[in-house]
């Protein structure tokens, strides 16, 4: 009868370390739930950064056409560009920043 005690032992020691093992398991792994995405917020952030991103392309539009209209003399540039040894469309572009004003546009490159 200990022959017979001892085999019925082992099922329940394999059974409890397989009850430990997965306790240990459970235990490190990380049980994070799983969300579905709810499309409606989705949709609203996706236009939400649509929306901002023309807002941003207008408003670079919008600058370059103020500058273009800022008339700037070709002298300046030259100037600009041999005193700073920058390219003639760095200053032409720094120039028209400055609305024109070649002091100031100067003095923005020492700062």
């Amino acid at each position: 009868m200990s022959d017979d005690a001892e085999t019925n032992d082992v099922p329940k020691d394999a059974s409890r370390d397989m009850q430990q093992q997965s306790r240990a398991l459970d235990s490190i792994t990380d049980h994070v739930e799983e969300r579905q995405l709810d499309a409606r917020r989705v949709q609203e952030a996706m236009a939400s950064i649509a929306a901002s991103s023309a807002a941003d392309r207008e408003a670079q539009r919008a600058r370059e056409k103020e500058l273009a209209a800022v008339k700037i003399d070709s002298v300046h540039i030259d100037v600009i560009a041999s005193e700073m040894e920058v390219d003639r469309k760095v200053a032409e572009r720094r120039l028209r920043e400055h609305q024109g004003d070649a002091v100031a546009a100067l003095r923005s490159f020492l700062h």
